[in-house]
Order: C-alpha cells, then structure tokens, then sequence
C-alpha cells in the first residue's frame, strides 16, 4: 500500500494537470497575413479626409473616410477607416483604440476591438498586432459600428495606442488634453425635443438709431464711423444646420443702421469667382441664380409670411425686389412673375469688387454692398419708421447659384421665404430704455425699476444662433448636402 500511494498520487497530479492546461495554438504568420493581404497596402490609396497626426516618434495617422453622409441617425450602422503607416516598428507592447464621444466628452461608446486589423477572440481575421507591422506599408483599419444616441448634436472620434504603462504620446496634429488624437466631429439628425427647442431659437439684434449728425454716402466702402460700431450679423451659417458652412463657396456678414428716412444694410461677401452674367439694363434679373445679397422682410415682427418684402443686390449693382401677399404667394412657375414684381423698393445702392467680375480663370476675394432703403418703400408696414422698441423679422443671405448662406439657418423648415426663421431686429435708440411694464389689475405688485435717465443701454449686441456644440470645429467635415432653394 506505502508503496503504491506516491505512483497513485502522481498519477492525479499528472490527470489534474493535464485537465486544466490546455493545448497551445500557434497563429500561422503567413496564413494571418493571407487574411488580411487586403488591409494591408504598399501605397495610400484615395483618402477623403487627410491628416497627418503623428504618434510617437514613428506611427502617422494619414486620414479616415466615413462611408456614410452627415447628419448620422443614431442606431446607424458605420463604416469608420483609418489609415496607419510607421516610418520603424513600434514596440512597447501597444495597441489601438478608438471611442465615440459626445461633444461634452463624455464617452459613448468603445470600437477599439470591431476591426480586421484589430487582434480579439471574435475576430476572424485573427488581427495583426501593431509590433508586426512594417515600415513603409499602409494599414486600413475598418470599424464599423453603430452610431450612438447623445444628449448633444455632434459625436465625435478619437483614438490612438495604448499599453499598460499609458497612451503613446500624440506628437503632430489636433489632441484633447489627455493624449487621444481628434479625428473628426460628425453632426447628428436632432431627436424631436432638440429639434423644437431649436426651432423656438432665432438670431435678435439690437440697432440703435443713427445720430443727427451720423450720415452714410452710399459707395460700397462701409468706411463710415456708424459702420464701424454698428453690431456684426454673422458671420452667417449653413442654411440647414446652422453650423460654420465649410464647402460653401461663399460667406457673408452684415450689419444693419437707420434713421428716420432710411433703413441701411451693409454686407461683405467672401468668395472666390464673382459671377455676374446679366445685361446691365435687366429688370429684376433673377439675380439668385448667379450671385447676389438678399434681403428678407417682414415687417410685422411675428413671422407670419404675410405682406413680407425680398429685396436682392448682385455684384453688378443691378436690384430684384418684390412684396409677397403670403409665403411665396403670388407666384408663377418656373419663370415667374416672383411675388409683385411691379413693387419698388426705391433704394439707392453701390458695391465695390474685391476681384474681378466675370473671369473664372483668376481669384477674387469677393465684394461689398451697400443700401439706403427708404421707410416710405414698405407700404404694408403697420408702421414707419419703426417706433422705438418695435421689432422686424428678417433674414440676411449670401448667395451663388441658388443656395447660399445665412444669417438664421431654416432647418429644413421651407426655403430662403420661411419667416418663422427670419432673425429678430429690434430699433432702439442711445440712451433709450424699454417702458416698464404695468402689472395686471389684481395681479401681486412687483418691484420694477428703469434705469437712471440719461443713463447709456448695454451695448448692442447681435447673437448668432447657437451652433452644435463641438470639440472640434475647425476639423473637416463631409461635403455639405444641397441647400434649399431661393424659390
């Protein structure tokens, strides 16, 4: 029995052993290499988005490609490539992540393992470890994922290398504070909640009215003090997303003055081929075809399209001008008449080329225009000049080829007429304070005061409509999506 105890226990020793240890596997470098030959490139092939961030002293990211079109819908299944290359190999035992955050920062989601490249138990491809790739190749890293849902109206992507010890360092290109590289923010479709409490905002303005002794010569320079001060609108946005137009081909700022006889609109157009095009004794050319500033009026104040007032400048100064009765009524397609073209607005103009008109082959920086519209034009209006406090509807575009900029987005809401998204000019006056207001008979007293006479009001101030938020806006975005219409 002594005898045999040492052989039976060696023998549950070895079954015990044996049980738990299992049969190692070793991965077949070239059948690996075999599976993903197509991820694994001697040249960068067409990337839409470049970049050139640099990890480390020898990892670059060389750009990404989404296979999907702004804004995302969240639940919807992406296609996020990245495009890697190391100048050495990179040791230390590193590997790749990438997360989705919102635009506060928070994290949304991890795709650091949904990738060919990527090594996990899940993936087919079996993955290639960072340390194995070469120098001199390019690596496509796919992931696919779908798109999260965000309390804010932009996600973004980042990623980088990680080990035990930490983040290998971001060297060259945009990075958050905690050494993860920016890659790009992509827009979102607004939820129902977002997209009301949206569309209950507009851009408002505050425009004092001119001094005595403030006069304005109508010759495209803005040069006058009064320009100078007078509150900026813009610059202007995307018509559909009101985020920062980045493929427009043109751009825009305004500013708005009046006194008692005129209504003053200066505006300082960006872009890079000034069209022209009309004969230079066309009446209410459809100068929106080509390009052009427009104005958008409804003196009313409550957006309700009716008796409203579009008033367009092109580069060659020539003027289309026309009063609607309602939105975009009446109206003859596909030619026209516009509204009642036989309207005039009976304003005197000038604009001032930054470039040359007319000649696609050089670059041009854009131009200006300048407008004094008389307050007698807008026959419609309950009143003019305006009284002071009273408030107008308007929206202000640069144009070209039938799309264009704003200074308040329409989110889809109709085309370039939609008055409910027009901005909100008030008139007021230096030194002037609105009335206080008398409570209701029997409603509790409160307190009120106004300021002290003769006491200057906050300066005036022109509010842009809130953009997406975002953590990095000045990154690339895909090519914008067709903007609605003038007409």
């Amino acid at each position: 029995m002594t005898a045999r105890l040492p052989i039976a226990l060696l023998a549950l020793t070895l079954a015990f052993g044996c049980s738990k240890k299992k049969p190692h596997h070793t991965v077949d470098p070239e059948e690996q290499r075999a599976k993903l030959a197509q991820y694994i490139l001697d040249q960068a092939p067409e990337i839409k988005n470049k970049m050139s961030t640099k990890f480390g002293d020898s990892a670059t990211l060389l750009g990404y490609n989404l296979d999907a079109e702004q804004p995302l819908r969240p639940g919807q299944k992406v296609k996020l490539t990245f495009y890697w290359q190391v100048s050495a190999p990179v040791g230390g035992g590193y590997k790749l992540f990438t997360q989705i955050l919102d635009a506060s920062g928070e994290k949304l989601v991890n795709i650091d393992r949904n990738a060919p490249l990527r090594p996990g138990k899940k993936n087919k491809y079996g993955g290639l470890p960072v340390s194995a790739w070469e120098p001199g190749k390019v690596y496509v890293d796919e992931q696919t994922f779908h798109v999260p849902k965000a309390k804010t109206e932009t996600i973004m992507a980042i990623t980088g290398f990680f080990n035990k010890e930490g983040r290998l360092p971001v060297s060259g290109g945009p990075k958050d504070s905690v050494d993860r590289a920016i890659v790009a923010t992509f827009t979102l479709q607004p939820t129902e909640e977002q997209l009301k409490e949206r569309l209950a905002q507009v851009p408002e303005v505050s425009v004092e009215r001119l001094e005595k002794t403030d006069l304005i010569k109508i010759d495209g320079k803005l040069d006058e003090a009064a320009w100078k001060t007078a509150p900026v609108l813009g610059p202007f946005v995307d018509v559909k997303t009101g985020g920062a137009p980045k493929d427009s081909p043109v751009n825009g700022t305004a500013r708005v003055l009046w006194n008692d006889t005129n209504l003053y609109f200066g505006f300082e157009v960006q872009e890079a081929n000034i069209v022209g095009g009309f004969p230079k004794t066309a009446k209410d050319p459809h100068l929106w075809t080509k390009d052009t500033v427009e104005i958008m009026l409804d003196p009313d104040g409550d957006g309700d399209n009716e008796d409203y007032y579009e008033i367009q400048i092109g580069p060659q100064n020539l003027v289309f001008d026309s009063q609607y009765d309602k939105y975009n009524e009446p109206k003859t397609e596909p030619d026209g008449p516009f509204g009642h073209e036989e309207w005039s607005s009976k304003l005197k103009s000038a604009v001032v080329l930054d470039g040359t008109i007319d000649k696609p082959e050089d670059t041009d920086k854009g131009y200006t225009v300048e407008a004094a519209i008389p307050w007698k034009s807008f026959t419609k209006a309950k009143k003019v000049p305006p009284a002071l406090g009273d408030t107008w509807r308007m929206n202000l575009y640069a144009m070209k080829d039938n799309s264009g900029v704003a200074w308040s987005p329409i989110y889809d809401q109709g085309n370039f007429h939609k008055a409910s998204r027009f901005g909100r000019v008030r008139f007021t006056a230096k030194g002037w304070t609105p009335p206080v207001e008398t409570p209701d008979a029997g409603a509790p007293a409160e307190s009120a005061s106004a300021a002290p006479a003769g006491s200057a009001p906050a300066a005036a101030s022109a509010m842009v409509p809130a953009a997406p938020k975002t953590m990095a806006s000045s990154l690339k975005t895909p090519t914008a999506r067709p903007l609605p219409s003038a007409h």
